[in-house]
């Protein structure tokens, strides 16, 4: 069997098995390319098999002459010549599992530049400044990937140091935990595209950009996206040029908008569901570089579901309209179609989440549980709420806090959990060791039944009215799920797998629970497995063994350290420290902090805009958010791999924040935020208490220095 394909070959294999064979990147340009008809720049992909050999061999035999033989095709093709000085061919060179790994593979742009190449290519473009800038946007890469300090100035030594780069990193660390994490088989290997370089930015006539089908914060049938002229690739979602919004080109260039929305159309039809493309336009010429499932918001995700659904003319049934969009449809979001209330407001605070709901004050965790158990609606009052309160936040109807502001963890938790929140209420002062709660000097005992405005930040006594329902498009769906017996709740590839790094290797201890849960307490056992990266059986025994030995003791379905517990699992935290020494936790967490910030304003600027509750009816704003995910998440993983180094246990953070990342990435919104789920700020908010512990530090110093 051949080690190389050309991108378009006639494969007899499903889509699935073509994938094992080329990978997920090189299938979905061989559909583009041969199914569908698609502009594809021409490419020859290197089979999984081919890295597979190298990881266990070496360079395998016969490899150069099959790559010389499909670049001598590629050059046939494109009419230039790979290291030519007069018409240098100009290759990327791109990973492509059979799975989606993110953040464990690069890109590498412009390869075959060196100094008479560049001259040629800017005699052949009449524009020395683009040669130069294709030079050092391609030596940047290389280093960065290849892991050198000079590059190679003949392009096949180029070719070949940036193919085997791509091999060793399916053996990286990173990438084998990912995919203990995900179940994924080590067998695999990862594909590598050499494709053709076409050049968004040759000129004020060309450009590059990504498209969805569909609005992705709206679900509207109308197409949308981002492009930047005389840029490439990673130009559009860095944030360092300033972009315009798709629609420009129909005024621009007309010819090449009627061809995008033709492609986006036989796109969405191929795969009956709303596509996220990345395209290139060079002097005019609209070349199609990717394809994939377009993420999305909630709303938008039941709106397209719908659409799809209704229209004729598109292939998704009703069935697998439902059967698509079921996981949101178990807490489908909601909007307050009628507001109102009686009486005065007792006192303000932001309202972060909105929503207008009664309730009775519980004044900790485990009394909004009680309450919630006896069929009662629990209005959670606290000063602030911490991942310990996650237990009782998941149960009740609303929360009010003293403290917080908009990027709290009240604010962030209840907005992805569409519980109504009111936070930074001042005049408010709950005294639990009392059962009671002041507010503005009138004190109102536990069970007392108080009303509060998400939206408005008001406080009242008794039941204030108001009604609240689910969105349109969920209404609809939930019909026809009961038309057709479809069963609401999570569905098989919804989420990230639990299981981790330690489930393949059975490594998870009773210490690392012990650990775990002095970071955050109270978990039930799914959380704990996830957490400790093992399987669901091996977190349940660990868990008995601790209770059996009265270091952890279950309460409300969950478990917690007990005093002999929680004096153990600090030791083991401090001892952590130690190892990994003072000064070299505390400069990981100082930098911690600055990713910090960052984190915090992602996850409130998806949730918030200008000041308010975020509507996700402006796609620019939501696009924009969501874009900087991926630019903010790969800094993230370089800052962690390096901490990681010190303390080998705060990978499994890295494996947990990629799942996440990816999931957020693919359109579930929950993974932003969300306490139900492993989400993005979660496991973030568990890294930085984890770090202040290793530290040495303690929550409520770095709070009052502002570092938290």
């Amino acid at each position: 069997m051949p080690f190389v394909y050309t991108y378009d070959h006639l494969h007899d294999l499903p889509f699935d098995q073509l994938k094992l064979l080329v990978g997920g990147k090189a299938a979905g340009l061989n559909a583009m390319a041969r199914t569908l008809r698609l502009p594809v720049p021409p490419a020859f992909v290197i089979t999984t098999e081919a890295c597979n050999r190298f990881l266990a061999e070496g360079w395998p035999e016969g490899l150069d002459a099959e790559i010389r033989e499909h670049m001598a095709r590629l050059e046939a093709i494109v009419g230039r010549r790979f290291g030519d000085a007069a018409e240098p061919l100009l290759v990327s060179v791109r990973s492509g599992a059979p799975v989606s790994m993110p953040g464990m593979m690069e890109t590498i742009l412009n390869l075959g530049l060196n100094r008479e190449t560049e001259h040629g290519l800017a005699a052949a473009s009449a524009d020395p400044a683009f040669a130069r800038n294709c030079h050092d946007r391609f030596h940047a890469l290389y280093r960065s990937v290849v892991g050198v300090e000079t590059v190679p100035t003949n392009p096949w030594e180029q070719l070949r140091g940036a193919i085997e780069a791509v091999f060793r990193s399916w053996n990286g660390e990173k990438a084998k935990a990912y995919r203990a994490h995900e179940g994924i088989s080590e067998t695999l290997g990862t594909g590598v595209v050499v494709q053709a370089m076409v050049f968004g930015n040759l000129g004020d006539e060309s450009g590059t950009g990504v498209l969805f089908t569909r609005n992705p914060a709206t679900g509207e049938a109308q197409l949308y996206g981002d492009v930047v002229f005389r840029g490439q690739g990673e130009d559009v979602v860095a944030g360092t040029h300033d972009t315009l919004p798709v629609s420009c080109l129909e005024e621009r260039m007309p010819e090449v908008a009627a061809e995008l929305h033709a492609y986006a159309e036989r796109l969405e039809h191929h795969y009956a569901d709303a596509r996220d493309i990345e395209f290139t336009i060079e002097r005019r010429r609209l070349w199609m570089l990717q394809d994939r499932t377009a993420k999305r918001t909630e709303p938008a995700a039941l709106r397209m579901a719908v659409e799809m659904a209704e229209d004729p003319a598109f292939p998704l049934t009703r069935d697998a309209a439902v059967r698509r969009v079921a996981a949101i449809l178990a807490s489908p979001p909601k909007r307050v179609a009628q507001g109102g209330q009686a009486g005065s407001a007792l006192t303000r605070g932001l309202g972060v989440s909105p929503g207008l709901v009664c309730g009775e004050v519980a004044l900790t965790a485990e009394a909004a549980i009680a309450a919630a158990e006896s069929g009662r609606d629990p209005l959670l009052v606290r000063a602030e709420t911490s991942p310990d309160d996650v237990h009782g936040m998941a149960r009740a109807c609303g929360i009010l806090t003293a403290t917080g502001g908009f990027a709290s963890h009240a604010a962030v938790v209840a907005r992805d959990w569409n519980t109504p929140a009111v936070v930074g209420a001042s005049e408010v002062v709950p005294d639990p060791a009392r059962g009671v709660v002041t507010i503005a000097s009138r004190t109102f005992p536990a069970g007392t039944l108080l009303s509060i405005d998400g939206s408005t930040g008001e406080v009242f006594e008794g039941r204030a009215a108001g009604v609240e329902e689910v969105v349109p498009e969920a209404k609809v769906l939930l019909g026809w799920a009961r038309e057709l017996g479809i069963a609401i709740g999570e569905v098989e590839g919804d989420a990230p797998k639990a299981e981790s790094a330690s489930a393949a290797t059975g490594s998870a201890t009773s210490d690392d629970a012990l650990r775990m849960l002095v970071v955050r307490d109270f978990r039930d056992a799914g959380s704990v497995a996830v957490s400790l990266g093992c399987s669901a059986d091996e977190a349940k025994a660990i868990l008995d063994d601790l209770v059996g030995s009265g270091l952890v003791e279950p309460s409300a379905g969950a478990f917690r350290l007990t005093a002999s517990g929680k004096a153990i699992g600090d030791a083991l935290v401090a001892s952590d420290g130690e190892s990994w020494g003072t000064a070299a936790a505390s400069a990981a967490l100082d930098a911690f902090i600055v990713l910090d910030r960052r984190v915090k304003e992602f996850a409130t600027a998806w949730q918030l805009k200008e000041g308010a509750p975020n509507p996700h009816t402006d796609a620019a704003y939501d696009a924009a958010v969501l874009g900087s995910l991926a630019a903010l998440h790969a800094e993230v993983v370089r800052w962690l791999d390096a901490a990681a180094q010190g303390l080998p246990r705060l990978a499994q953070y890295g494996v947990r924040l990629a799942a996440a990342a990816e999931a957020v990435a693919s359109g579930n919104g929950k993974y932003v935020a969300s306490p139900r789920v492993d989400s993005y700020h979660g496991v973030w908010f568990e890294l930085h208490e984890d770090l202040i512990l290793l530290a040495g530090r303690n929550r409520a110093d770095e709070v009052a220095a502002g570092r938290a």
